[in-house]
């Protein structure tokens, strides 16, 4: 049972709250959250829409998958769940110097 969906190529100048308003076309809407780049404090382009229902969600991809957001064509689907990712060694060497 889906209920969070994922919305990508969205433009990087798109907002929670705008996301959550465009969203609300199809059913209420839980939460709706840009994905922003720690580093930088800008849009990475993408983020997730969760409704109350599972009718809701499918009636949102129906509605806005392929179509026009703010000039981009956005890809709606059902969300999955984050891949286990390798920890990141941050022990340095980023490539000053020579290492023999």
């Amino acid at each position: 049972m889906v209920k969070k969906l994922y919305i990508g190529g969205l433009p990087y100048t798109t907002r929670d709250e705008e996301l959550k308003e465009a969203f609300s076309q199809a059913g209420t809407v839980e939460s709706a959250v840009v994905i922003i780049d720690k580093m930088t404090g800008r849009s990475k382009g993408f983020g997730f829409v969760e409704f109350a229902t599972e009718a809701e969600a499918d009636r949102a991809i129906e509605m806005f998958d392929g179509t026009d957001f703010g000039g981009r064509s956005i890809k709606v689907n059902k969300a999955r769940p984050m891949e286990e990712r390798p920890k990141r060694d941050n022990r340095g060497g980023g490539g000053f110097g020579r290492s023999w």
